[in-house]
């Protein structure tokens, strides 16, 4: 036989005192340990939601730089066009009304006529300015000058039409300003 004491319960259905304390103790230390893995589980929580939403804040701020390089990168191009547009403006200001330059001057019309096609296709729409009171966001005054009939604050004259896409200004327009 085994030195194994085996210990009965009492008569009234309780375990013996010695079993109880050991009981009481094993309790008390699962308790604490609940606690302690209660703990642990909040912070591990708590990380994982703070890093889900930097995660979420530096997707978003990803695309909205994604974004604004799209359109830093589209503005810069389209500048470029309008720039050719400026020149072939001014071709076609100084064509000739008949003879062969006529024709040729017509070929150049159609070229332009295409490439504003284009920037219309865009998106890319002129900046309202003859006759408008001046706004710098949409004007840049190049001359100021006294005018009968147009309001003091109003533009009188565009030397260089401002182009803008959606609410974006592309390029401002070169004005006189009515004093």
């Amino acid at each position: 036989m085994t030195d194994e004491t085996v210990q009965t319960p009492e008569p009234n259905g309780e375990a013996p005192p010695a079993q109880t304390e050991d009981l009481g103790a094993l309790v008390q230390s699962l308790q604490i340990e609940l606690k302690d893995a209660k703990s642990k589980s909040a912070e591990y929580l708590d990380g994982w939601q703070r890093a889900r939403a930097e995660f979420a804040n530096y997707k978003k701020r990803q695309e909205r730089d994604q974004i604004d390089q799209y359109h830093s990168t589209l503005a810069r191009v389209l500048n470029r066009y309008l720039e050719v547009s400026d020149d072939l403006d001014r071709a076609l200001k100084a064509r000739p009304a008949d003879g062969e330059g006529a024709v040729w001057s017509e070929g150049v019309a159609a070229i332009q006529r295409k490439l504003l096609g284009f920037l219309e296709a865009e998106g890319v729409t002129p900046v309202l300015a003859e006759g408008q009171p001046f706004d710098p966001n949409f004007h840049e005054a190049v001359v100021q000058e006294p005018h009968d009939t147009i309001p003091s604050g109003h533009v009188v004259e565009v030397l260089r039409p401002g182009y803008k896409v959606k609410d974006r200004v592309l390029r401002t327009a070169l004005v006189k300003v009515a004093a």
